[in-house]
């Protein structure tokens, strides 16, 4: 029972010619794009996580001046600055102001490198006079 190997190859359809080919194509163009959002979704994690830290690092500034300022209630007309320079933050300032004898505005401002808008935290403190 030898049957010519003309028979045991079979042929694919002229219609199927190529279809695997255009399959891995699909493929990998299916998985690039996967990839690319994976990267940009990093990207994008990696600026919310520096915005964070930025926003902390003002909270922090503001409780500490505000916290200096409990300590020495008697000189607080000394706090009052405009856009001080502040090296924890991107062009960071620092603004404090007195309204009476106790009401404080504490407001750091900084511009983030990858966007180039200010942002600002302010913090408002009423510090009352020691035994009042």
């Amino acid at each position: 029972m030898n049957q010519p190997r003309s028979l045991l190859r079979k042929r694919s359809p002229v219609g199927q010619a190529g279809v695997v080919l255009i399959e891995v194509l699909v493929g990998v163009l299916v998985f690039s794009i996967g990839i690319l959002a994976i990267v940009g979704l990093q990207a994008f994690a990696v600026e919310q996580v520096s915005d964070a830290k930025y926003r902390l690092d003002a909270s922090m500034i503001a409780n500490q001046y505000i916290g200096r300022m409990w300590v020495d209630q008697a000189n607080l007309g000394n706090y009052v600055t405009a856009d001080q320079a502040l090296a924890e933050l991107p062009d960071g300032k620092l603004t404090i102001t007195v309204v009476g004898t106790s009401d404080v505005t504490v407001t750091v401002a900084w511009t983030p490198p990858h966007s180039g808008v200010e942002h600002t935290f302010s913090q408002v403190a009423r510090i009352n006079p020691a035994g009042g």
